[in-house]
């Protein structure tokens, strides 16, 4: 059941370049690993809008609910980064939590993420963000945003901010910790060969 209220962003612009091959196309249990998420995705969320540099190329792998956003990338032909790709995404949606994930996410599950938006209503009024927390960082690409958090993170943008863990770290930020144990194997990105190992088929 998806969520009234909550919308998805992927972010799909990077190079893949320790993959060494296009992370989004992989195919894992027989589906490109950017369908997997985006299918998960719809499974929890009212809209989900996928944001690259590649729509085009990306489009014909989406569910057909899924809306892509055209990343604008710098004059070199270089993505911004996945701050500035949120940014961008963040600027179409008119829900109040965005559920951000990255699209090399394959061991995510429907039943978690949706009993997560259920402590949604619990965050703090004044945290930007409920998202997985490590000792020393938050897990920046596989949580919830306030839409409202737009102004504050196009400003840090504009100043030249980069960096999810710089600008989340003098914002207010709730623990999705604080409500549930949180699986670090559903967090796993596939960045590397190797990380291909540790998926969960399903």
């Amino acid at each position: 059941m998806t969520a009234r209220g909550v919308a998805a962003i992927v972010l799909a612009g990077g190079g893949s370049t320790r993959m060494g091959v296009d992370k989004a196309l992989i195919a894992v249990a027989g589906q490109p690993l950017l369908r997997r998420v985006c299918d998960v995705a719809s499974q929890c969320c009212e809209e989900v809008y996928v944001v690259s540099p590649r729509s085009a190329q990306y489009q014909p792998l989406l569910p057909p609910a899924c809306r892509m956003i055209q990343e604008t990338i710098a004059a070199e032909g270089q993505p911004l980064g996945p701050l500035v790709g949120f940014a961008q995404g963040l600027a179409q949606v008119e829900q109040a939590w965005v559920l951000l994930l990255a699209c090399d996410l394959p061991n995510l599950q429907v039943p978690i993420l949706q009993a997560w938006i259920a402590h949604l209503p619990s965050v703090v009024p004044d945290a930007i963000a409920c998202l997985p927390s490590h000792p020393k960082r938050w897990e920046p690409l596989c949580g919830f945003y306030r839409r409202s958090c737009l102004s504050d993170l196009q400003h840090f943008i504009d100043q030249g901010g980069r960096s999810f863990q710089v600008w989340l770290k003098s914002r207010s930020v709730q623990a999705i910790n604080d409500f549930t144990d949180v699986n670090p194997q559903m967090l796993l990105n596939c960045n590397e060969p190797d990380d291909l190992k540790s998926v969960w088929l399903f």
